[in-house]
């Protein structure tokens, strides 16, 4: 442990370093990006060594794998996101224990997650993101960009939900030039909702980039990063 310690250390500061760096090239300051562990492939006792390394807020894409760390990392300040697909029976248990899903895919999923927010044992809105498929890639959940713009209005049928804005992913394809293209498209779409949003929905956040395209979405306006083998990876 104390060598992967070692190396999470070395990597996470690495990576806030590029962070800065990327939001200094779009005018903007490192604390107006998030860093969002990616725990998907690691067990409990490596994300207890990246939260005594500094990173709180962590990010994991199986409800059931989250449930499990969640309880076994109950003693930290972790702020969980979902940031996978999540199916409508596994929501309950999830909005329990996340401060954000950033993989709002479907408006049913949209519905559960509002029913299961009005539950006495949750005790806030439930902060979400639209997931968008903006690389139209089959292989891909999300709504697809044409479809936000008659969605706005029915966000508002969701009282239990805080809808803060999108989230998406680059196509598999096509290298940094193709995720360039995926995370301006994206953040264009963002800009044009914005100023159709009804009350209470702002769309302020931006949620893209990857390990290996991090930099150029805070290029292009991300406001969360989802960082995962960078920081466990040796150098």
């Amino acid at each position: 442990m104390p060598d992967l310690a070692a190396t999470i250390g070395r990597n996470l500061a690495e990576i806030r370093q590029r962070i800065a760096e990327a939001a200094a090239r779009s005018g903007r300051s490192a604390d107006d990006v998030t860093l969002v562990a990616v725990t998907k492939y690691v067990e409990a006792d490596v994300v207890r060594a990246v939260v005594e390394a500094g990173v709180t807020v962590l990010g994991e894409s199986r409800p059931q794998h989250l449930w499990a760390k969640a309880e076994a990392l109950a003693d930290l300040p972790i702020r969980w996101h979902m940031i996978g697909h999540l199916q409508r029976n596994k929501v309950q248990r999830t909005v329990r224990l996340v401060k954000m899903i950033e993989s709002v895919d479907s408006l049913r999923l949209l519905e559960a997650i509002d029913a299961a927010a009005a539950e006495p044992e949750c005790e806030a809105r439930v902060p979400v993101l639209l997931e968008v498929n903006v690389s139209a890639e089959q292989s891909k959940y999300g709504f697809e960009p044409g479809q936000l713009p008659g969605l706005l209005e029915e966000l508002t049928n969701y009282p239990n939900v805080e809808v803060r804005g999108l989230m998406g992913m680059a196509a598999l394809e096509g290298g940094l030039d193709a995720a360039q293209r995926d995370f301006a498209a994206l953040r264009e779409l963002r800009d044009r909702l914005r100023s159709a949003c009804p009350e209470g929905i702002t769309l302020d956040e931006l949620s893209m980039g990857m390990s290996r395209d991090y930099e150029i979405a805070i290029e292009q306006g991300a406001t969360i990063v989802r960082v995962g083998s960078a920081i466990y990876d040796e150098p």
